[in-house]
């Protein structure tokens, strides 16, 4: 199976976001993809375990805060899907039983 890859997210209009794990921050952030391809090159991987080492939470941080683990969230592109489905639709007038 091939792997997919940040230039397969940045195609498919994916939106990335980190989150911090700590209880007392819970910061979410949008990462940039194009930004990701320029320092990582476009067959970098797109998942967990490939971006877990690369981000800190910079407010716990600051914070002095320990470090936690972060995670990811992957949002699809929901818009042009929906605009894709609603393409060829064609309101009818008739109706219904």
């Amino acid at each position: 199976m091939p792997k997919k890859t940040l230039a397969d997210t940045l195609a498919a209009r994916e939106t990335i976001y980190v989150n911090c794990a700590h209880p007392m921050c819970c910061k979410s952030t949008k990462l940039d993809i194009q930004a990701l391809i320029d320092r990582l090159g476009r067959d970098h991987g797109p998942m967990h375990d490939d971006l877990v080492g690369l981000f800190i939470c910079s407010n716990c941080k600051a914070a002095g805060r320990d470090r936690r683990q972060v995670f990811f969230t992957c949002m699809p592109d929901y818009e042009g899907q929906q605009r894709a489905r609603n393409r060829d639709w064609k309101p009818t007038f008739e109706r219904g039983g």
